[in-house]
């Protein structure tokens, strides 16, 4: 069962609060500093999952690092991204 949840791009939902929803899996630490400036700009709530992770086996770059933003906030951070000529870092709903 916790391999399933890791697994799944929806992290689970606790009281009070909306799940959050990966938009993009990168070992690229520009393009996430890029992507939180970004979206942080636009007022969009920003998450950088894994980077204690990458800190641990380090940073060889063996576990990417996620960018989640609230499943509400969803689209309007795809846009930007996609504005942004990114397009392509984008994960698949």
């Amino acid at each position: 069962m916790a391999l399933s949840m890791l697994q799944s791009k929806r992290l689970p939902q606790r009281k009070g609060r909306k799940p959050m929803i990966e938009i993009v899996r990168t070992n690229d630490l520009v393009l996430i500093g890029f992507l939180q400036s970004l979206l942080e700009n636009a007022n969009i709530p920003v998450l950088v999952a894994d980077a204690h992770m990458s800190a641990l086996e380090g940073m060889i770059g063996a576990f990417p690092r996620r960018v989640l933003v609230p499943e509400g906030h969803m689209a309007q951070a795809r846009r930007l991204i996609a504005e942004a000529g990114l397009e392509s870092e984008l994960r698949h709903v």
